[in-house]
């Protein structure tokens, strides 16, 4: 009896009213109009060289043998999904899918196989554009518009999971606007229809058959689909394979600042109603915000007539906007609204030259083995952080220092000491006199790891002058 229940709840939960049989709606004819859109993916990846040591005592031959075998191991092969967009042969799918690829094989939906050209990525995104050379006249898939849809409405989700080939699932729109922490511009669908391994790149579509969104991550234990996946939004795929058709590479929009989402803290002594707007905690030096007179403690209320809610909606807005366009921003200072406008340049590319450099010990690497930076756009870019990071980034930590003794790594983000924000270097050094003047008594780091998103506090013993 519990067995019928969880076949009759799963069969309407992936179902769709729009074709009654045997007592039951039905997707067959979406799916069918569907399908040949869609392709599965498979690439040869190039990992990373493995060095194999060889005993002096090893002839040629099976030296030979040795690292040929080794050889094979430096590749892999992935599988993915992916959706025509065109009858010329372009195709959209996750950056992941292709990410060192050395050779890539598209099967089209009646079993084709054809070779296919990278024609740009964006690791940001984790979208690429691949072309194939088309066999026969292609069936595109149309894009509708992912800003339209609501919690709750219907999806059909088709891929290739675990390389079995095409694959339809369906499910609901359960969240809109997901930051899962996988890169600066997250906005991601969040549904229940079956996302596995394989399914990334696939499209997502709504009931008028449109593509609203890229099927890209799951949330798993266990690897395996545990209803909840996650897709990108199609407006922001269909701006990125705009860009990569264009010229391979993605052109964002930079005005050079650093933002915060609001809190209700902030809004009262402000004298706002509500946490409406971002916070501005950081301008570039000569940068287009700097130059138009933007300072640090404005609240960015509006770009241009939309409202601004999050700091990853502003930077997306930012990031999406046309290189040589002035935006206007209305900004709360001072008790009152004032419209700033701002001129949009290309995003700065972090090249070695930007890094931050080890130069000559500062007093909180002395005393710690820290070496820390203030936030700025090119600190985000440079470790993959979240516009709305505040704190400092860890940048490098000495070997058999009390931080690296502590767990602390390159990336990490400090976020307060004994219990004291700190959002500047002046302040960790003011911090640390004050332990000094103190006989030298511990320092307590509240710290943000970066690769498990987990927060924690450490105690740091300061090392006394030689």
């Amino acid at each position: 009896m519990i067995k019928k229940f969880l076949f009759i709840l799963i069969s309407l939960l992936w179902t769709l009213p729009t074709q009654a049989q045997n007592g039951y709606p039905s997707f067959a004819d979406l799916a069918e109009k569907l399908l040949p859109t869609v392709v599965n993916i498979s690439t040869i990846q190039q990992m990373e060289k493995i060095d194999v040591p060889l005993n002096e005592d090893v002839d040629g031959e099976d030296a030979a043998a040795i690292l040929d075998s080794s050889s094979e191991n430096e590749k892999r092969q992935a599988l993915g999904s992916g959706f025509i967009i065109d009858e010329q042969g372009y195709i959209i799918t996750n950056y992941h899918v292709i990410e060192n690829a050395s050779s890539i094989n598209v099967v089209l939906f009646d079993n084709t196989e054809v070779e296919a050209d990278i024609i740009g990525g964006d690791e940001k995104t984790d979208l690429a554009l691949i072309k194939i050379e088309p066999p026969y006249k292609l069936q595109k898939a149309e894009f509708g518009n992912s800003d339209e849809l609501r919690v709750g409405d219907w999806v059909l989700a088709i891929g290739n999971p675990f390389g079995l080939g095409g694959s339809v699932s369906a499910g609901i729109v359960s969240a809109k606007s997901r930051d899962i922490a996988a890169g600066p511009y997250d906005n991601f669908i969040q549904t229940d229809a079956s996302i596995n391994q394989g399914s990334s790149g696939g499209p997502m579509f709504n009931m008028k058959g449109e593509v609203i969104g890229i099927n890209t991550a799951l949330f798993s234990n266990t690897g395996n689909n545990m209803g909840v996946g996650f897709a990108i939004p199609i407006n922001t795929a269909g701006w990125i394979a705009g860009q990569l058709e264009q010229s391979g590479i993605v052109k964002r929009g930079w005005i050079g600042v650093t933002i915060q989402n609001n809190n209700q803290e902030t809004a009262k002594n402000m004298n706002l109603k509500n946490t409406q707007g971002v916070i501005v905690s950081a301008i570039a030096e000569n940068s287009p915000a700097s130059k138009a007179g933007l300072l640090v403690g404005d609240i960015i209320m509006n770009f241009g007539e939309k409202e601004i809610n999050t700091s990853k909606d502003f930077s997306r807005m930012v990031a999406e906007s046309p290189i040589g366009k002035e935006i206007s921003l209305m900004v709360w200072r001072s008790g009152k609204i004032i419209s700033i406008n701002i001129p949009v340049v290309e995003m700065p590319s972090v090249s070695q030259k930007n890094k931050p450099q080890q130069q000559e010990k500062d007093p909180i690497t002395q005393k710690t083995g820290l070496k820390l930076a203030e936030i700025t756009p090119e600190i985000l870019e440079l470790y993959n952080l979240s516009p709305a990071t505040i704190g400092l980034v860890v940048v490098s930590v000495e070997a058999n220092s009390e931080g690296a003794s502590q767990g602390i790594k390159k990336g990490d983000v400090l976020l307060k000491i004994d219990k004291k924000d700190v959002m500047t270097i002046d302040a960790v050094k003011s911090y640390i006199r004050e332990a000094e003047q103190e006989n030298y008594r511990p320092i307590m780091l509240l710290m943000q790891n970066q690769e498990q998103g987990t927060m924690g506090a450490v105690s740091i013993r300061l090392k006394k002058n030689d």
